[in-house]
């Protein structure tokens, strides 16, 4: 039964409070409008020193979301979904291009003393370690995709139960990227599972 469309553009309040994991959507697509401007929200996600690296690869190919269900070992969500977005980090391509993360509005002196300092503190990890450095930013890039999502009327649900070989296969995506999340969204069509959390009291301590 379908259920009611959620309003749009709802308060940062209002998103987070009602966003719960929904694995069924209307078979509506979704407009190159409406996904740009979940990723113009989302692009506004903050990081250390500016690296954003984030990239978003968004797939509404009905044929290959056959092929990432598949991939999610059969998790019906995945074609069920009008768009699945895959959230990966990618730190190699942010150290190849580091002056375009330096803001503009320093002295072209500064500007190469910043490259300089990030290319000798990135120098110093492995490729694996600087792809978990990249994780934890990404990750809060995922945060802001789930309530942009929520926000602007569409619901959604994060996966990380794939096979992450085979999809960077489907993708042709570099080795050393890393998933933060695989996301179905659309308009739901189910109600999903209320919030199930801890107390405040297991998980905030004041000092």
């Amino acid at each position: 039964m379908t259920t009611q469309t959620i309003k749009k553009n709802l308060t940062v309040k209002e998103a987070i409070e009602s966003r719960h994991s929904i694995r069924k959507f209307e078979q509506e697509t979704l407009t190159k409008e409406e996904l740009t401007e979940i990723f113009e929200l989302v692009r506004l996600t903050p990081s250390a020193w500016n690296l954003q690296p984030w990239r978003f690869h968004v797939i509404t190919d009905n044929q290959l979301k056959e092929k990432l269900q598949e991939a999610a070992y059969g998790q019906k969500q995945v074609t069920s979904a009008p768009a699945v977005v895959l959230v990966v980090s990618d730190m190699e391509d942010v150290i190849a291009h580091l002056s375009e993360t330096v803001h503009p509005g320093l002295s072209p002196e500064r500007q190469q003393e910043e490259v300089a300092n990030l290319s000798s503190f990135f120098s110093g990890m492995s490729v694996e370690e600087r792809g978990q450095w990249g994780l934890t930013q990404t990750n809060i890039a995922l945060g802001f995709l789930l309530t942009a999502i929520q926000g602007l009327g569409f619901a959604s649900v994060p996966m990380l139960g794939f096979d992450h070989e085979k999809v960077k296969e489907l993708l042709s995506l570099p080795e050393h990227i890393k998933f933060a999340a695989m996301v179905p969204f659309g308009r739901q069509a189910s109600e999903g599972y209320e919030h199930h959390r801890f107390p405040l009291d297991k998980i905030v301590k004041y000092h």
